[in-house]
Order: structure tokens, then C-alpha cells, then sequence
């Protein structure tokens, strides 16, 4: 289909999903998931296992991973004067223990208003409503926040997935250690340790980048027109050593493949914000979608993305529009399992 890319629908990403075909619980082990190749030149399709990986890399590659690590941002408490319930998912670390959080009920949750959870372990206090439905809280508590977050809080799952995760660590990279985000960056989670150090045996460079997935990452589109949809904004670091691990590797003609959306929208947010790929720290809303020129990227290891995404939106920019609706469609057919807890795709 010949897409008019000054006039963008949101409408062109669908595609028919059906819905025992997403995951509710990840794959033991975890590298057993399957693996969907895309050849972004040909459109040439095959199928093999996640652990199989290491059969398309090449000494000299470039992995770039996302070591965030998911909170357990699902906390439940009261309202201290009624005892009311409420649930508060934990957003973005605005610094001094304020934090934005999505309220439910919000309506219990007015400027001055306490709540308590953990049974006093934590206690907030609301110092502001945004136009967006969304507070802003100051916490108070004795010791570690993180600490107590891992002792009462709930990993925050997307919406799609019903089933009660049994193993908290399941929703976490291998690798994760910058604690930060709301979702995680699932494409990570096929990796098992044993597989990276396969990957670096034969040659492959691993680094490493941080940004914090927000919850904006499942915001549903809502324009029409995909020009007029507002990106969410994240929180990035891109490390020194990385930066010079993948101008070596570009300089030798070798590729770099980002492990996941969120590695490839740091590195291609950096080399806009920096003109090159240096060490850099910041926010970005990049948003990218088909007639975006990708500067740093060759390879990317990704999940399925729901229809009309944003996610979608990037993957069909890299590997072409066509491609990669053909690809999904073939994905479907094949039985696939689709979304966080998902099969994997290799577009090279």
C-alpha cells in the first residue's frame, strides 16, 4: 500500500488481532519464546526461537539494552480521615519525594488530602491537581523508599494482561538495575543470562543505556491524524563508555542493533538533541513514525505492538510501512503471542 506520509492516519496501523492471541504469562525459560526475522531490505520472513538469536549477529555487532528496572508502582492505602480505599500508581520521580501519580478514585484525592499505606509505612500528602486527572504527591516514610515500595507494592502490568503475575522478577529485564520505570521494555525480557554471555562469547559488544518507560507508553492514540498525536515524555541516559562502544562499532562498518523501542528511541533522541552519540541526559518525546531518518540504527529487537500505536508507528518506520504490516499479518496467521508477555521480532 503506497502510504501518503504527509497525511498520516492513525487508521493505516490496524491490524486484526485476536485476543487469545495475547499473552497473559511469559514463556519458561525465558529465550524459548519465538522469534519472527525480518530482512527490512526484502521483506523475507523466517521463523526460529528466541535463544536462536546468536544464529543472525555477526562479531562486531553492537547489542544496546535498556537496564531500567520496573517499580513496583502499584500501591494500595486509605484516606487517613474516612479510611477510604485508594489505589496510586507511582508515574515519574519529580525529585525530594514527589512523585506524579494517577489516583483512582480521584475524586477522594483533593490538594491537602492524606493517605496512608502499608499500614504507615508510607504516607502522602496531595500538593497538586493537574489538568490531566493526575496529583502530585509528597511522600513521607522512615528509611528506603524503594525498599518499601518492594515490600507493598504491585508490579504495574499493562491493562491487557488479566492474569496475576506469580513472580514479580518475571516482569524484569535480567539486567535491570536503574530503578525508574512504570513498564517495563519488554523486548529485554527474552534474554536469559546465559544467552548474553553466549552473545558476548562470540564476539558481540553488550552496552547498556537508561530511560524510564512511562505509562504513555500504552496511551492509546486518539488523533485522527498521526502528526497531530502528543508523545508522552521519558527520562534518558546515555553513558560514555556506551557512547564510544557505538561510534567504534559504527566506524567499522559493523551494526547496532538497540534491544527494544526505548533503546532505540534514546539513541536516535541523542543523536538529534547532540548531532552525534555522546554521553547525554535528559527528556525526550521523539516520535517516530514512517519518513523518520534513523541515524544511528541497523538492527532492533522488538515485541508486537498493539494496532494503532505508537510503538507500531516506529517499527513500521524502520522496517517499512508494508513489511511490516505483511509481517504482523503472517504473525497472526502463525500464532504468534502478542504484546508484553509476547513472541519477539528480529528486523535486520
Amino acid at each position: 500500500m503506497q502510504l501518503d506520509l504527509n497525511n498520516l492516519q492513525t487508521k493505516d496501523f490496524y491490524y486484526d488481532l485476536p485476543k487469545e492471541l495475547i499473552a497473559q504469562i511469559p514463556v519458561e525459560p525465558r529465550d524459548v519464546s519465538r522469534l519472527l526475522t525480518l530482512n527490512k531490505k526484502t521483506g523475507e520472513i523466517a521463523h526460529c526461537h528466541f535463544h536462536d538469536i546468536t544464529d543472525w549477529l555477526h562479531p562486531g555487532d553492537c547489542l544496546v539494552l535498556n537496564d531500567s528496572r520496573v517499580l513496583p508502582a502499584r500501591i494500595y492505602g486509605i484516606k487517613e480521615d474516612t479510611g477510604a480505599r485508594v489505589e496510586f500508581l507511582l508515574l515519574t520521580n519529580q525529585g525530594n519525594d514527589t512523585w506524579e501519580v494517577l489516583c483512582k478514585p480521584g475524586k477522594k484525592a483533593k490538594i491537602g488530602t492524606h493517605f496512608s499505606f502499608g499500614d504507615g509505612l508510607l504516607k502522602a500528602e496531595v500538593i497538586d491537581v493537574h489538568d490531566d486527572g493526575n496529583r502530585i504527591v509528597k511522600f513521607s516514610y522512615a528509611g528506603s523508599f524503594f525498599s518499601i515500595l518492594d515490600q507493598i507494592g504491585q508490579m504495574p502490568l499493562p491493562p491487557y494482561i488479566k492474569t496475576k503475575l506469580k513472580d514479580q522478577e518475571r516482569y524484569q529485564t535480567v539486567y535491570s538495575k536503574e530503578v525508574g520505570s512504570a513498564a517495563a521494555p519488554t523486548a529485554g525480557l527474552h534474554f536469559t543470562k546465559e544467552l548474553l554471555e553466549k552473545v558476548k562469547a562470540m564476539g558481540v559488544k553488550v552496552e547498556f543505556v537508561t530511560l524510564h518507560v512511562g505509562l504513555g507508553t500504552f496511551r492509546p492514540v486518539t488523533a485522527d491524524k498521526v502528526v497531530d498525536h502528543k508523545m508522552h515524555s521519558e527520562h534518558y541516559y546515555l553513558p560514555q563508555s556506551t557512547a564510544d562502544v557505538i561510534n567504534e562499532t559504527k566506524k567499522s562498518g559493523n551494526r547496532v542493533i538497540a534491544v527494544g523501542t526505548t533503546s532505540c528511541r534514546t539513541l536516535e533522541s541523542v543523536a538529534a538533541k547532540e548531532g552525534c552519540i555522546k554521553e547525554s541526559e535528559g527528556w525526550t518525546d521523539i516520535f517516530i513514525y514512517p519518513g523518520f531518518q534513523f541515524k544511528v540504527l541497523d538492527g532492533l529487537i522488538t515485541n508486537f505492538h498493539l494496532p494503532e500505536s505508537t510503538l507500531i508507528m516506529l517499527v513500521s518506520a524502520f522496517a517499512g510501512y508494508d513489511h511490516i504490516m505483511n509481517a504482523y499479518k503472517v504473525a497472526v496467521q502463525e500464532k504468534y503471542r502478542f504484546f508484553s508477555f509476547g513472541d519477539a521480532m528480529f528486523i535486520y
